[in-house]
C-alpha cells in the first residue's frame, strides 16, 4: 500500500484516496512551433520514461481538495521521497537511501 500526503490541504491516506496522471513536468509542444509536424506530438503524447529510481508524477487528491499536484517515487522501493504543489519547482532528489527493513 502507497502512503500519500497532499501538499495542499495535508490529507494523508493510501493511494485509495488518490489518482495517479502520470509523468511529471512533460513539456507540450506548441502547435505553432516548427517541430509541431515532425513527430513532436505523438512523442509527448506516447513517449514516457520509465527509470528505475526516481520517478515525478502527477497525483490527484480525490478525497481531499481535489487539488493536483506532484510527487517523487522511488520505483524500486515504491517510497515517496518528496510531495510538492504543481507550482512549485521540482526538487534535487539523490538516489541512494537507506532503504526500510
Amino acid at each position: 500500500m502507497l502512503l500519500l500526503t497532499c501538499p495542499v490541504c495535508g490529507l494523508e491516506a493510501d493511494e485509495s484516496a488518490f489518482e495517479p496522471g502520470g509523468e511529471a513536468h512533460l513539456e507540450r509542444p506548441s502547435s505553432g512551433s516548427a517541430d509541431a509536424g515532425s513527430g513532436a506530438a505523438g512523442t509527448y503524447l506516447y513517449t514516457r520514461e520509465n527509470p528505475k529510481g526516481i520517478s515525478f508524477e502527477l497525483w490527484h487528491c480525490r478525497h481531499g481538495c481535489g487539488k493536483w499536484f506532484h510527487a517523487a517515487r522511488d520505483t524500486q522501493t515504491q517510497d515517496f521521497r518528496a510531495f510538492y504543489k504543481i507550482d512549485d519547482p521540482k526538487p534535487v532528489i539523490s538516489a541512494q537511501r537507506n532503504r526500510r527493513k
